[in-house]
């Protein structure tokens, strides 16, 4: 039987995720019809469009400028609060292909900053103050990044599973992604 690890904080196996994310969404929904990548899971749900300008979002205005403003000498170490639904409006026009383009280019601008940053395991533990959580650790903020993706990259697969919820029929059964 295999043992049940986790795997403690590293930056570099961090960067080796965060470094792939574009990939995988290029590869899951670039070329879908509108149908996969437009569905939702009603109400005020998102669809996979919607779940990739957030991500553009995020790389624009919250991970790498908390980096930054953590690892800064600056005494105000507040971030700025972030808006979780900014991509409705920033995003209108634009199609998934060109949502990716832009996903993969400042993501890969803002991996580039994070190496730039030099980050010492000392500065792991420099705090800066979130809006809602209060004092918060760069490695914190790092590992949160990450999980972030894989977040995502789960709740895009599921809202595309289940749009065929029905039409699995009693396979359902066996189908974790859609209970």
């Amino acid at each position: 039987m295999l043992e049940n690890r986790t795997m403690h904080f590293s930056l570099s196996k961090s960067i080796e995720l965060l470094e792939r994310t574009p990939a995988v969404l290029n590869i899951l929904l670039a070329d879908l019809s509108t149908d996969w990548t437009s569905c939702n899971e009603g109400g005020e749900t998102w669809s996979a469009y919607d779940v990739i300008g957030h991500l553009i979002h995020g790389e624009k205005t919250d991970w790498i400028m908390r980096a930054e403003l953590i690892l800064s000498n600056r005494s105000d170490k507040r971030f700025e609060p972030f808006d979780r639904l900014a991509q409705f409006e920033n995003t209108k026009g634009m199609t998934v292909l060109q949502l990716l383009t832009e996903f993969k280019k400042v993501r890969q601008a803002n991996l580039e900053k994070l190496r730039g940053l030099n980050i010492r395991e000392e500065d792991l533990s420099k705090t800066g103050i979130h809006p809602t959580f209060g004092e918060v650790t760069l490695k914190q903020l790092i590992s949160t990044w990450v999980t972030h993706d894989l977040d995502h990259i789960s709740q895009i697969t599921r809202v595309m599973a289940k749009q065929y919820k029905v039409e699995v029929g009693p396979w359902i059964e066996f189908l974790k992604i859609l209970k």
